[in-house]
């Protein structure tokens, strides 16, 4: 009696995450899939390589696609090394006190803080305080701030599979602890650290609401690249062609169009984790 109980609970959890499974699946399929239909006619050449014109109403993403290439490279020199190191001295070298307890725990209720939090954060701070004015570089770092925790998180996460058994052999053929760490741990746990920081930076590219308060600009006539300037960025461009534009039908197929390259860039990054991780796994087999 109790085997055929285990076994009918058993089947009601898999049918329950299964059946969950399909739903969720089955709405990203029609998001997806209404993205790409309407959007797949507008995508051309040169509808990535020329610059909006006209208040966005013609030409194409080029600005935009620009701005989101910078924020994303300056997102990433700040908040990868810094968020790496975190992780490599809370896992190896931080004892386990109440203080670096506290320190986790701060980190881990970090990445539920709202997006739109570190936007009003990185304005009072970068933007005012420190007076780099609404710019890239401010963006970046807000960014930079929002990604920190997950990037601490999933390295620290990646430290932790490797076994102390190897930390232990190499310390006994005279290794020290830095060169343990520097040339045994951190190239072991390189999959599931480069893996982390390429998902959080693909999050970090579809930001709106961070970067809305810290430097993206409604529209720049020409193409930009300087730090210290507005910018224009591919997420906030969506956003103002599908809510704020005074003309919303006449640009809805350029809203589409840059939706679509939005969602194969997130979608790229997400395929370049998955094939790192799968290269290291398939070198250390």
């Amino acid at each position: 009696m109790q085997f055929k109980t285990n076994k009918l609970s058993s089947v009601i959890e898999w049918g329950s995450l299964l059946l969950s499974t399909a739903i969720v699946c089955f709405f990203i399929a029609v998001i997806i899939w209404e993205i790409f239909s309407k959007g797949f006619s507008v995508l051309s050449w040169e509808f990535t390589t020329m610059v909006p014109k006209e208040g966005m109403t013609s030409g194409g993403i080029l600005t935009p696609i620009i701005g989101t290439v910078l924020l994303t490279l300056i997102t990433s020199a700040f908040a990868v090394p810094f968020g790496i190191c975190c992780a490599i001295y809370l896992n190896e070298y931080a004892e386990n006190t109440w203080v670096t307890r506290t320190i986790r725990a701060a980190i881990r209720n970090l990445s539920g803080v709202p997006s739109i939090i570190y936007g009003l954060f990185g304005l009072a701070l970068f933007v005012q305080a420190l007076n780099f004015g609404t710019s890239l570089v401010a963006a970046g770092l807000t960014l930079g701030l929002l990604s920190l925790p997950y990037i601490i998180t999933t390295t620290e996460e990646a430290l932790k599979r490797i076994p102390n058994s190897t930390r232990e052999a190499a310390l006994a053929v005279g290794a020290t602890k830095f060169e343990t760490i520097k040339d045994v741990v951190i190239p072991s746990a390189m999959s599931g650290i480069l893996t982390g920081v390429v998902l959080t930076l693909s999050r970090a590219a579809g930001e709106t609401a961070p970067i809305l308060f810290t430097g993206a600009a409604f529209y720049i006539n020409g193409s930009s690249g300087y730090v210290n300037q507005e910018f224009m960025a591919l997420p906030y461009h969506l956003y103002m062609l599908s809510t704020q534009h005074q003309s919303i039908d006449q640009v809805k197929p350029i809203a589409y169009g840059t939706a679509l390259v939005l969602v194969i860039v997130v979608f790229l990054l997400n395929l370049t984790a998955f094939y790192i991780r799968y290269k290291y796994r398939k070198d250390e087999n």
